[in-house]
């Protein structure tokens, strides 16, 4: 493994900073990494009882595939996420695949690794049940949205809490740091792709928000503003 830079990664979050010093290099020795392209499959439902995940470089999507290739996004992961921990627990496969939306190294780790050194650690089991209350949490906001009737609600709503999740704010308002295709927010959201497109033009005539070159977007002002009456 890569290391000292992973290694400092690993330190950071809550599941890994909780081990003791000998238990951390345990672990760290045995995790795999591996590396993906941008739009490979990371893992497929049949291959969540085996592992769990950290997300050492790079970005995920976690979605529900559809007929003719149709995706609906469940949650998005970054550096520093891990997921896949929720198989583990009950050895059920979790439906949903999940796949690399730029360039990415993700850590792996066993389920026998798992199980040696997380389940058998009070500490780190109370920062486990922390991450499953949070995953149920942003389940339901996903929930909540894509039930909205109306398609410019479900965008707004979803923008919203991408923003919340991975929102760097500045002087101009909220950048949301994902580079998203109109095709992947239609897929958070659960409308066309026209739709989204269609509607993030009025967003942007109206001076809710901003699509800046690296496709990335700026959330105004007004556009919070607007969110306090949905």
């Amino acid at each position: 493994m890569e290391t000292s830079s992973h290694m400092k990664l690993l330190r950071t979050i809550p599941l890994f900073s909780h081990l003791s010093d000998g238990d951390f290099i345990e672990v760290q020795r045995r995790i795999v990494e591996k590396k993906f392209q941008k739009n490979q499959i990371v893992l497929l439902e049949e291959d969540t009882a085996n592992f769990m995940y950290v997300v050492f470089s790079g970005k995920v999507r976690v979605v529900h595939l559809g007929g003719e290739g149709t995706e609906r996004i469940l949650a998005i992961h970054k550096r520093g996420d891990v997921f896949g921990e929720m198989a583990l627990l009950d050895a059920k496969t979790a439906p949903a695949t999940v796949i690399s939306m730029e360039d990415s190294e993700i850590g792996l780790i066993s389920k026998e690794t798992f199980d040696a050194f997380f389940l058998m650690n009070q500490t780190v089991l109370v920062q486990l049940v922390a991450i499953l209350c949070q995953r149920l949490r942003e389940a339901q906001l996903v929930l909540k949205a894509i039930t909205l009737p109306d398609a410019e609600q479900r965008l707004r709503s979803i923008l919203n809490h991408l923003s919340l999740l991975h929102g760097v704010k500045d002087s101009r308002g909220t950048v949301i740091a994902l580079r998203l295709t109109h095709k992947e927010l239609a897929g958070y959201t659960s409308v066309s792709r026209e739709t989204v497109t269609r509607l993030l033009h009025r967003l942007v005539q109206e001076g809710d928000l901003e699509m800046l070159q690296n496709r990335t977007i700026l959330l105004k002002p007004r556009f919070k503003h607007k969110m306090q009456f949905l």
